[in-house]
């Protein structure tokens, strides 16, 4: 059985695993995020030591946060950008990593490979199409459209669309270092926090933060379904873990959209449209696994001339 590699940096935390598919995981681990390189060194590690053990992969998938830079053509391919994270900005992931552990790599998106994941193993199994939202420290998104992740000048920024936020109902202007009172300084993880006076995990199922958590939400997924049209939309992040908005985000966004999607996904089938993900937490990591797996099946079934 081929083995593949996967390495999720986070803003907290960076997850590693060697598997063949979510039923064969052989080794994992997760990491504090610290600085690059006490934390990059500890990935390395955990590599060398599964490589002694007698696992290495044949290839390894990297999801970063971001922003990243994902073109080829660029100095800085695979790298972390104008990331507000203090000492990762600029930090040439990609490169460090490759030279360390001198097998193929490929280099996306976090949230991207969390929906090459669920596109592969998980909820969007099937479908062609998807948005994967991850609302937790921060917000962000993957879009599939015919079967591959959607990129042009630089990837999808999904958290950083604007919302309409009533001042009266919502004083909080909002936290983001860039933009203020964007979807990911609305509703995030932090935004929540600071709002509220309590992180989000601690707050009851009736509080009032959920009800404006979910008006947010539905907000940016009714640009999402009219911009990208997408089969399905899954909710992940630590955010999400508070069950009970699904049925609220359903709700307000149906509401919002009022008629204008005529499609039966939308109009009867609204559980299975808007759902958490079919991998759980390992979303993210078991995405980097298969973007692995598909760049190794890839490059094996090219024809090389004679």
């Amino acid at each position: 059985m081929t083995l593949y590699g996967g390495i999720e940096t986070g803003g907290t935390k960076i997850n590693c695993m060697i598997a063949s598919h979510p039923n064969d995981i052989r080794a994992s681990i997760t990491i504090p995020t610290t600085s690059p390189e006490q934390s990059l060194e500890q990935v390395v590690n955990f590599f060398k030591e599964q490589k002694k053990a007698g696992l290495e992969p044949a290839a390894i998938g990297l999801g970063s946060f971001g922003p990243v830079d994902l073109d080829p053509q660029s100095p800085a391919f695979g790298s972390v950008t104008s990331t507000p994270k203090p000492g990762w900005q600029n930090v040439p992931l990609l490169q460090i990593l490759k030279n360390e552990l001198m097998l193929p790599m490929v280099f996306d998106l976090d949230v991207t490979a969390a929906a090459v994941g669920e596109l592969t193993w998980g909820a969007g199994n099937g479908l062609k199409s998807l948005i994967y939202l991850t609302v937790g420290t921060g917000i962000g998104g993957g879009v599939i459209a015919d079967g591959k992740p959607l990129r042009g000048l630089v990837h999808p920024e999904l958290g950083h669309i604007p919302l309409r936020r009533d001042p009266q109902n919502d004083p909080f202007t909002g936290m983001c270092p860039f933009h203020g009172d964007c979807l990911e300084g609305l509703a995030a993880g932090p935004a929540m926090e600071r709002r509220w006076g309590s992180r989000a995990e601690y707050l009851p199922a009736d509080h009032p933060a959920w009800r404006l958590e979910a008006h947010y939400l539905a907000q940016a997924l009714w640009v999402f379904i009219v911009c990208f049209s997408p089969q399905r939309i899954i909710l992940g992040g630590g955010v999400m873990s508070q069950t009970g908005m699904f049925p609220l985000i359903r709700k307000e966004t149906l509401q919002m959209l009022n008629g204008y999607v005529q499609s039966p996904r939308i109009l009867n089938e609204m559980d299975a449209y808007i759902v958490a993900p079919g991998l759980g937490s390992k979303a993210g990591i078991l995405g980097c696994v298969a973007m692995a797996k598909q760049a190794f099946d890839t490059a094996a079934n090219e024809v090389k001339p004679c």
